[in-house]
């Protein structure tokens, strides 16, 4: 089915192009509307249409819909597109000159003034398709005929080039603009016969968008043309933004014939805002209309970033008398030469021209002069001759900066040479007679892949662009006051995305003639350390710096979340990293760990002392008199209570956490089952003075030993059952403190551990009883009420120390443990036995046996 589109086209076309007829007897075929004639035009074997706007504006006029418009009277004349119709005219030249491209083939051109009108181009569009003579037709024939033109070389800018583009579209004729970039043109299913020699806005805007974000810009204003141009590259441009955490503060629109007052407007948005950055995404004209203004309110400082219509262009330039651009920095088509293009361009003879009207009206501009036969004798002005010399003429026609776009209407009419070449089978000489349709030579075109005699490729993608490549450019104003365009960087798509963009290291020069890369944030980067925090009903650009909490860090700029460190470390003062948390443990170094041991050691050797003493005066009624044996069981129970202390001591390991609990149960239960021996001893020795009491062959020495035994037996059982079950582990306590570890000894089972205290208490409330039982024994002979104040300090400290425990953190729990026992263990040792040695050795006169038994002696029975 795709065959028929071409003749599909031309039956649409025949119904635009309708037919009129005359009450003459002969019938005729005219387009509709008025589209005037060629400005410039050749004949020749095939043709090619032009269209550019050599007036920029017209005469306003006012239809009453009553009659006929007239036609658009153009004013104000545009040196830069009669230079592209120039460059158009100097490449179908070298053509026809050449041997080589199209033998025997004169290419001829109808070239069309549209004067900046949207309508006028549509029309001038029809009427490059099928004329626009007025032709005389058989009766009952069709106004219809093979297209006029082989292609169309135009519009300049992308509002014209859409509606031509849209109309021309289903007569598939091929449109190649030069400085069309709107990326709404790559859509082929719209505009299927579009192609440009100039890449499309999708690629400069993105491009722009990253050039923005490498300067670390992230807080932009926008301001663009109010066209497809301008509207269409700035919502490509601010996708992209986004998605490089690109900001706009404000993006306003602007077209040339808009009021004063949006101008105004425009400038009070731009005082107001905070941000230092405008992306400019404006024609050149709009651009100029703004400047003005600009100017008069001193809207200088700001760091302009703009696109390839107005950043390379010199008039633009000598139009900033204010130097409010300095510093511009953006993007522009590479720079170009075509070999005798300038020369030719600058050879204008008005007099000699096939169009004396407009090359006429075109020196008269120039040289500010009129001709002879056109002057009035009321008219000032200088006479013209036609022979004034253009080498002294410094303006916009004689400025060839804009030679890049010069060369894609040079790079256009060259690709629908090749195309027709190929077509017509051209070797020595070309086939005339293959007949030519629109469709055809679309075709063609799209497939060539050419090289330029200046060694540049011309070819077209699948959407009818070419490859996009931009010179990034950098206002820099010299000591005379001109301003020289300095190529600073590339931007190639070409390219891996990572080497896409590359800046040359070359200094720039910013806004004010600074060398230092302007700043325009809405909020400072966040250091390390902080995390952003958005501002409510702001955008994403702007946000506020919170510091991360205790245990949290960020180590990256700008970062928007605090990572929690791993359980073992901590953050840093500065929170932007995480440190070891410090091992916390009572040690033998500390202060606090030297003392209690200090104590453990003087306990113990306290103890030492006492049984040197005890047995030395082994035999002396005193020691003999209270069970010598239990005795010396008692003080050694209480060396080992001392020393227990100690494997409290030091960082915890998985054999002191069990030997210290285990040496703690055991010993303090061997020393309580001494001191319930003792006091039933104490208690049975007063019963077996009575006559016919035989208590004491039941309770002698053997029971006495098996009654400790036994007594400790049971705690070495529960604690091998505590051991062989759940036994106490080294643990690393976390949540204690937040920023030290607690290593310490977990209890493994609760119930073990509360199971040998539980027991050691039960043996201690005893031994209080029995030793409250033998308090009124007689005093001379009773160590009972040393017993039961001894019991009174043990029992009284360990349950103190049950909530002393319980509350106290990490390494003090541990020294409230040790302080317990090192407590109970002073408190038997001075309470039962330096009253004995205070008689040994003090008073040794009353340590003999009749002092001992003289006193209070019971009655027998």
């Amino acid at each position: 089915r795709e065959p028929l589109w071409p003749e599909q086209g031309w039956a649409l076309l025949q119904l635009l192009l309708m037919a009129s007829f005359s009450q003459a007897e002969d019938p005729v075929c005219t387009q509709r509307g008025d589209s005037g004639n060629p400005v410039l035009s050749k004949d020749g074997d095939f043709i090619l249409g032009g269209m550019f706007s050599f007036h920029s504006s017209w005469e306003d006029r006012m239809d009453n819909y009553t009659h006929k418009p007239m036609p658009l009277q153009c004013t104000s004349l545009n040196f830069r597109d009669f230079q592209f119709a120039q460059a158009m005219l100097f490449a179908i030249e070298e053509i026809n000159n050449s041997t080589d491209l199209l033998p025997g083939i004169s290419v001829g051109y109808k070239i069309y003034d549209t004067c900046g009108s949207v309508a006028r181009s549509v029309g001038v569009t029809l009427a490059l398709a099928n004329g626009n003579e007025i032709v005389s037709v058989p009766p009952k024939a069709p106004c219809t005929r093979p297209a006029h033109v082989q292609a169309i070389i135009g519009e300049t800018s992308s509002s014209p080039s859409i509606a031509v583009a849209t109309v021309i579209g289903p007569f598939v004729l091929p449109v190649i603009s030069h400085f069309a970039t709107c990326a709404c043109l790559s859509d082929k299913t719209k505009y299927p016969s579009f192609l440009r020699t100039i890449p499309s806005d999708y690629y400069q805007s993105r491009a722009l968008a990253h050039l923005v974000k490498h300067f670390g810009w992230t807080w932009v204003g926008a301001i663009r043309t109010n066209n497809d141009y301008g509207n269409n590259g700035m919502a490509t441009f601010t996708e992209t933004a986004q998605q490089l955490g690109i900001c706009l503060e404000y993006s306003v629109s602007f077209f040339r014939t808009d009021p004063y007052v949006k101008i105004q407007k425009i400038i009070e948005i731009i005082k107001a805002s905070t941000s230092r950055v405008i992306v400019a995404f404006l024609s050149h004209v709009d651009l100029d209309v703004l400047l003005h203004e600009f100017s008069y309110h001193n809207l200088s400082g700001y760091q302009w970033v703009g696109t390839e219509s107005w950043i390379f262009d010199s008039q633009t330039a000598k139009m900033d008398i204010h130097h409010i651009l300095n510093g511009a920095i953006g993007l522009s088509i590479p720079k170009a030469h075509v070999t005798g293009l300038r020369e030719f361009i600058l050879d204008v003879k008005p007099l000699n021209s096939s169009n004396n009207e407009l090359f006429i009206e075109f020196w008269e501009t120039l040289f500010s002069c009129k001709f002879k036969e056109l002057k009035s004798s009321a008219d000032i002005q200088r006479e013209c001759t036609g022979h004034e010399d253009l080498d002294g003429v410094q303006n916009s026609f004689t400025d060839m900066s804009l030679m890049p776009i010069f060369n894609n209407v040079y790079k256009a009419v060259y690709a629908v040479a090749h195309a027709l070449h190929n077509i017509l089978s051209c070797n020595k000489t070309c086939n005339k007679n293959v007949q030519l349709d629109p469709f055809m030579v679309l075709q063609h075109i799209q497939k060539i892949h050419i090289t330029t005699k200046e060694r540049d490729e011309v070819y077209f993608n699948e959407n009818g662009d070419p490859a996009a490549k931009y010179e990034i450019i950098n206002w820099q104003p010299r000591e005379n006051g001109v301003v020289e365009f300095v190529t600073v960087g590339l931007y190639d798509t070409s390219l891996a995305p990572e080497k896409q963009l590359n800046l040359q290291n070359k200094a720039l020069i910013w806004a004010r003639n600074t060398k230092q890369v302007p700043v325009s944030v809405c909020s400072e980067k966040c250091p390390p350390g902080t995390r952003k925090v958005l501002q409510k009903g702001r955008p994403v650009c702007c946000y506020d710096c919170i510091r991360c909490a205790e245990g949290q860090i960020s180590n990256v700029t700008d970062s928007v979340t605090c990572v929690r460190c791993l359980p073992e470390f901590w953050s840093n003062e500065r929170r932007d990293s995480c440190i070891k948390k410090e091992a916390v443990f009572l040690s033998y170094e500390e202060i606090m760990g030297a003392l209690l041991t200090a104590a453990s050691v003087f306990g113990a050797c306290m103890t030492i002392g006492v049984i040197l003493i005890f047995f030395k005066y082994r035999k002396s009624p005193i020691v003999r008199a209270n069970n010598s044996e239990l005795s010396f069981l008692l003080l050694f129970s209480l060396i080992l209570c001392f020393l227990c202390s100690l494997t409290f001591i030091g960082q915890p390991s998985d054999w002191s956490c069990m030997l210290r609990h285990v040496a703690f149960g055991i010993t303090f239960v061997l020393c309580i089952s001494c001191l319930l021996g003792k006091t039933i001893v104490v208690l049975m020795a007063f019963r077996a003075t009575r006559p016919g009491n035989n208590v004491k062959k039941w309770f002698g020495q053997t029971q006495q030993r098996l009654c400790v035994t036994a007594f400790t037996l049971i705690q070495v059982v529960i604690c091998i059952i505590w051991l062989t079950t759940f036994p106490p582990f080294p643990s690393k306590n976390l949540l204690q403190f937040k920023d030290k570890i607690i290593l310490e000894c977990a209890l493994g089972s609760a119930v073990g551990f509360w199971a040998v205290l539980g027991y050691i208490g039960l043996l201690a409330i005893l031994c209080f009883i029995f030793a409250f039982l033998a308090r009124k024994l007689p005093d001379n002979f009773n160590e009972a009420k040393f017993i039961t104040f001894s019991m009174l300090i043990f029992c009284a400290v360990w349950i103190t120390f049950i909530p002393a425990y319980v509350s106290s953190p990490g390494k003090f729990s541990v020294a409230v443990e040790i302080f317990a026992i090192l407590a109970s263990s002073f408190g038997l040792l001075i309470c039962i036995f330096i009253p004995k040695c205070y008689m040994i050795l003090l008073k040794p006169e009353k340590n003999t046996k009749r002092n001992m038994m003289g006193k209070k002696v019971p009655n027998s029975l």
